[in-house]
């Protein structure tokens, strides 16, 4: 069984699975853990490094604009790797390699075509349904469901301990910082499994625009900020974009100073086993708005003045 996982997440999953030693390929970001890095690249994004939020998504809009994809898929080398299964996603064709990217690639496949799985999760059952659809498509059904269960089982542990803290803090997760997106999708879940009230994005549904008299209106207990493929050095390198804007300051959690940068890259925007080391980042951050605490694994406290 030949695997090539075009998907962070998805790549997450199989070597949860056991799959670590069948996967042959994967995509430009796939870092965890991190022996995958030394499988081959099978593909590459049209945007720049070094961009902020803005130009991010005015080139993203660009490209779309032309009816182009974000991604290249390295057809010739996946076809070379043979894979008897590709896993890639059809949740965010901003976020990774879909299907339709992958048509020139399996039109022109030479003999049995791999098995395509596509993964689309909005919530944590979604999540759990996708690592039990790639343990079907691998052999793996009865690892799947031990995958599922102990994770299960982790966060049902979290969601006691968020209990345990003083109060229900508000909280309100940012996605974007420019245009203003709030973290939908599973993010809500998340924030309640571990002791929050999610503002401004439902559970379950896309991850919507924000108006900033919406944020101003809201005003969080807590600002959770988790750009989606940044890591914390690319949130402090443009966080400007958003406490720049005039009106930041009448935000109760800036007056606080509970104001956090999450690593979205690693965590959060990865909807696999690791959203349960999300959901712990996400405790520890508000158990640290009552008892202290600047910095933990994947987070960290930002004062301005720093």
């Amino acid at each position: 069984m030949k695997v090539a996982s075009l998907l962070p997440s998805a790549t997450e999953i199989a070597v949860a699975l056991g799959l670590g030693d069948n996967l042959v390929g994967r995509s430009h970001e796939c870092d965890f853990p991190p022996a995958v890095q030394r499988l081959p690249v099978c593909t590459a994004t049209k945007l720049e490094k070094g961009l902020r939020s803005i130009e991010i998504d005015r080139r993203v809009q660009e490209i779309v604009r032309q009816g182009l994809s974000v991604y290249e898929v390295h057809a010739e080398l996946l076809r070379s790797l043979q894979p008897d299964v590709i896993l890639t996603q059809t949740q965010c064709a901003i976020c990774a390699v879909t299907p339709a990217d992958l048509e020139e690639s399996l039109c022109a496949w030479t003999g049995a075509q791999p098995e395509l799985v596509s993964l689309a999760p909005d919530t944590l059952d979604d999540v759990w349904g996708d690592i039990r659809r790639v343990g079907a498509a691998t052999g793996r059904t009865m690892q799947a469901e031990q995958v599922v269960a102990d994770l299960q089982g982790r966060l049902v542990d979290l969601q006691e301990a968020g209990r345990q803290l003083p109060r229900r803090l508000r909280v309100a997760a940012i996605e974007w910082f420019d245009p203003l997106m709030g973290a939908g999708n599973w993010i809500p879940e998340l924030v309640e499994i571990a002791g929050g009230e999610p503002l401004l994005a439902a559970a379950g549904q896309h991850s919507p625009m924000l108006d900033w008299s919406a944020l101003v209106d809201a005003d969080p207990d807590v600002l959770v900020l988790m750009p989606c493929g940044y890591q914390i050095p690319q949130s402090l390198a443009d966080i400007e974009a958003v406490s720049g804007e005039p009106r930041w300051r009448q935000l109760r959690a800036v007056a606080k100073g509970d104001i956090f940068i999450a690593d979205g890259h690693h965590f959060f925007n990865r909807p696999g086993p690791r959203l349960v080391e999300s959901t712990q980042i996400l405790f520890e951050i508000f158990r640290a708005t009552f008892h202290g605490g600047d910095i933990g694994e994947g987070w960290m406290r930002w004062r301005p003045e720093a």
